[in-house]
């Protein structure tokens, strides 16, 4: 298994596993397989025997397919208890014109690593976004500069201890070795963005079934990260409620005739939903199931805003919004999206430069966090420097403190007020204490 990578997506609504090499022509998948899955709730592995049941066969039928042993694997991170903070380090020097060295810089990265967090949760991933050296404010990279104190700003993605537990028993449990936890949204990311879009600024938003996944990117740097605990399966579950039809019927409702946007829908047309339990057939326009489903999407866009505004790159995005995963699928998401933040929007599949090897259609956006992960898979497998890591996990931090009297945050319900220039009191009445509360949802 030298020459391959092994990439598992444990997602709210199927589990994916790749099997690619990389070629001279860019990463080649040779082996591709998904399963529904339960036991994954909004991004978060609650039920370990009910995702190995579903990850276990795959896993089988590559082996047997490949004639290959798998072994380690890269495996994605996601959840609604992800967040997203701000910290800074700063150190005074001794010797203020020798150069600042890269060993010097790492070390600071490895010092902010071990920040206090709260009881329960553990840092996942720490990027550095600039540098103050002396009088030089805000420099991208310290090394090979002379000065008496540096100050390092952090970004630190934080998430609950348990959450990555229980993925590691998960891989476990299948017989497999997990080599890295890689955030999903940065995986998806990968999979997506093209370099411009790195630079100039843009908002990777992925839709999936249990959670909307937000990454901003600006300078070629990861700048913030949130993550909505509202995705596809709570649509689905509103046309449950509002329709009274069945959650497979809702499901079927949603994908061949649902629409995000409803002044795109004409008021006559009609889908006729079948009778249950002898009663009979009835009608059902086309307009009330856009309505429903335009209302969920503006609550999603309306927590993304609020997100976006909060990270200060509001007007830093110069490529705008990037949409991917399954919910990106939904019938006039573009024109919704694109009307309601005034961003230019693009539904993203992942990378061409992706050779697919195997007898499904890759190129969807529901496979670009697994695409993700195998190419980060392969850029950290075959790295030529580990002092770089691409996504650290609180697996590779032994040393980590844990402050276990600081008190949890909770957010304050406000008034919802609709603007089109702020966000921010609409989100807290929308959202409110969903957080702290999720599990009596689900």
């Amino acid at each position: 298994m030298n020459n391959y990578v092994v990439a598992i997506d444990l997602g709210t609504t199927k589990v994916v596993t790749l099997v690619g090499e990389k070629t001279e022509l860019g990463y080649k998948v040779i082996a591709y397989r998904e399963a529904p899955t339960k036991g994954v709730i909004r991004g978060e592995v609650v039920n370990i025997q009910s995702v190995l049941d579903s990850l276990s066969p795959l896993i089988k039928d590559i082996k047997q397919e490949l004639e290959i042993e798998i072994k380690d694997v890269y495996v994605g991170i996601a959840g609604q208890n992800i967040q997203c903070t701000v910290q800074r380090l700063s150190r005074n020097r001794d010797l203020s014109n020798d150069l600042i060295s890269e060993a010097e810089v790492e070390e600071m990265t490895r010092e902010i690593r071990k920040s206090r967090v709260n009881a329960g949760e553990q840092i996942l991933d720490v990027i550095p976004q600039s540098y103050n050296v002396d009088d030089h404010i805000g420099v991208e990279t310290a090394s090979g500069m002379t000065g008496t104190r540096i100050e390092g700003d952090y970004k630190l993605f934080i998430g609950k201890v348990v959450s990555a537990e229980h993925s590691k028993l998960v891989i476990d449990r299948a017989g497999l070795n997990l080599k890295k936890l890689i955030l999903e949204p940065i995986a998806s990311a990968k999979a997506v963005l093209t370099e411009d879009e790195m630079e100039v600024g843009a908002a990777v938003i992925d839709i999936g079934g249990g959670t909307t996944d937000l990454l901003i990117y600006h300078n070629n740097i990861i700048r913030h990260s949130a993550v909505i605990p509202f995705g596809g399966n709570s649509i689905t579950e509103d046309l449950r409620q509002g329709c009274s039809v069945s959650l497979r019927n809702a499901e079927q409702i949603k994908v061949q005739y649902g629409s995000c946007y409803s002044e795109y829908v004409q008021e006559n047309n009609t889908v006729t939903i079948p009778g249950i339990g002898g009663f009979q057939s009835r009608e059902l326009k086309f307009s009330v199931i856009a309505g429903i489903i335009e209302a969920r999407v503006e609550e999603i866009i309306e927590a993304l805003m609020y997100e976006i505004e909060n990270s200060g790159y509001m007007d830093k995005l110069g490529a705008g919004v990037v949409i991917t995963g399954g919910g990106a699928q939904l019938t006039n998401i573009k024109e919704l999206f694109q009307y309601k933040t005034g961003y230019p929007v693009r539904i993203a599949l992942p990378d061409r430069r992706v050779i697919n090897e195997t007898n499904q259609d890759i190129y969807k956006p529901s496979s670009s966090t697994a695409i993700g992960l195998l190419m980060l898979g392969f850029e950290k497998t075959y790295s030529c420097s580990e002092s770089k890591p691409i996504s650290q996990t609180l697996f590779d931090n032994k040393e980590l403190e844990v402050d276990q009297e600081a008190p949890k945050k909770k957010k304050e319900k406000t008034k919802a007020k609709k603007t089109k220039g702020s966000f921010k009191k609409v989100y807290e009445d929308l959202v409110g204490n969903i957080f702290e509360n999720i599990n009596n949802e689900a």
